[in-house]
Parts: C-alpha cells; structure tokens; sequence
C-alpha cells in the first residue's frame, strides 16, 4: 500500500515510518501538520493515511478536520487516524461519512507493532479498526445526544439563560415566566439528563457542558 502519514511529533512520525515501511508498504509522505497532509494526499493519492488528531496550529482537532476533508474529496483513501485523544464529534462525523476504510486507534492501547499494522491492513482492505475506548465515547456521546432532544423548547430556552449565568430570578424576569415555572423547568431537565442528587458534583454546572456539548 501507498501511505501518508501526519504526525507533529518527530519521534512518533519516525517510529511510524519505520513500522510502516518495515511491513512492505510504501512511505509517499511524512509531515507535521494538516494543511501539508491535505497537499500530500492530493498529490501522491494514498491508499490509506495514517493521521494524528491534534496538530499546528492549535493543536486541538486539525488532523481529525483534515480526514473528514479526505474522505469527502478522496473516498477511495482509507483514514486511520492514531492519537492520544478521542474528540468524539468529528470521530461520529469520519465514521459515518464511509462504510468502510476507517479506523481510530488510541496511541496508549495499541498493544504492539503486530496489533497496530493489522490494524493498518484492515483499514486499508476496506474494514474498520476502532479502539474499544472510542467506541465507548462514541456511545456516551449518542446518549447525550438523545437525552437532549427529550428537552422541550421551553427547556432549551431555560438552558440557553443558565449556560449564559443567569440566575433563576434573572431567566423568570428574561422569559416572563413565574420563579416557581423556572424550578421546575430546572428541575425536569435535571432529571432528563439523568442529573441526580449529588454532594460532589454542581448539576447546574453539568447540565450546561452537557447542553453545550451537544
């Protein structure tokens, strides 16, 4: 297979190579960041590409941006992406845009070089390869998903004010609505997220990252 590997860290890349061209394949390019790998694959038309999720600029999801970008303008390359870090919306995006040649590998799970280039065969054969950890978050996230639609229009206002800080007089005053209306809009979307009573953790807190991740 022709391969193009994006790695920002030198050492990981090198490692990368070396098992890459190790199992027979053909290294066509190795760069640090997602604009390159985005030219790299336009022109050498791998057969799979092998892609970390954080890298220059901001180190947040360029690489997982850049293979959606690959899968939608060059189907038939296969997507491997290998990282530390599971960002679960642009990892639902890469798996649903293909039925096949597409895989997620958690850099501190993959066991040995064995498992990590049987993995890259699969992928590269059509198959996927996803890291049980991934699939896991991927869950959690469909969950939350799913828990947010059950939340009424009226609800979703009363998040909006509260992810904005507002106090529950404030979001009445906002909405004219009664303070008692405001509890319990509070109160069922609590219970819709599966919020329960708890010493330890702030639910007012958990409901807006909930709200805002999905």
């Amino acid at each position: 297979m022709r391969v193009v590997i994006a790695e920002d860290s030198f050492v990981v890349r090198a490692g990368l190579v070396e098992v890459v061209t190790d199992r027979g394949h053909e290294v066509a390019a190795a760069v640090g960041d997602a604009e390159t790998l985005l030219d790299a694959v336009a022109e050498h038309r791998p057969d799979v590409a092998i892609v970390d999720v954080r890298m220059p600029p901001t180190h947040t999801d360029e690489g997982l941006r850049a293979a959606i970008r690959i899968k939608a303008e060059h189907p038939a390359t296969a997507i491997l992406v290998f990282s530390q870090y599971v960002e679960a919306r642009y990892a639902s995006e890469l798996l649903g845009s293909s039925a096949g040649g597409v895989g997620y590998l958690l850099k501190d799970n993959v066991s040995d070089v064995a498992a990590f280039s049987d993995a890259l065969d699969r992928v590269g054969a059509g198959g996927t390869a996803l890291d049980p950890e991934v699939v896991r978050q991927l869950l959690g996230a469909t969950r939350q998903r799913e828990r947010l639609t059950t939340l009424t229009p009226r609800e979703r206002d009363v998040m909006v004010l509260v992810a904005q800080g507002r106090s529950n007089r404030a979001i009445s005053q906002g909405l004219s609505i009664t303070y008692s209306a405001v509890e319990k809009h509070i109160a069922s979307i609590f219970m819709k997220l599966g919020l329960g009573t708890s010493d330890d953790d702030n639910r007012r807190v958990l409901a807006v990252l909930w709200f805002l991740g999905g």
